[in-house]
């Protein structure tokens, strides 16, 4: 399963270079999207370095962590959406 979410990563990544590399568009805007490819784990980390893992059950500071995670990743797909509807893309 690793091996396959790193391959599908890898090339999501590859089409969204060549997406902004072709000279036909000309256009970079889809490159904003790797801000969210960098900001996504970092909620993750902050709430695994503050919260304690001595408990078993999920803490609030972990529930608020996947918050955030998942409204970034929901950004990171509604992005190019709204390029593509403000016809900036």
């Amino acid at each position: 399963a690793l091996v396959a979410l790193s391959f599908s990563g890898a090339i999501g990544l590859t089409f969204l270079m060549l997406g902004c590399a072709l000279e036909y568009y000309g256009v970079y805007w889809p490159l904003f999207v790797l801000i969210f490819y960098f900001i996504c784990p970092i909620p993750h980390f902050i709430a695994k370095r503050v919260s304690d893992d001595s408990d078993a059950a999920s803490s609030a500071c972990r529930e608020l962590a996947y918050f955030f995670t998942t409204g970034i990743v929901v950004s990171a797909f509604g992005f190019p959406i709204i390029l593509a509807r403000v016809e900036a893309v």
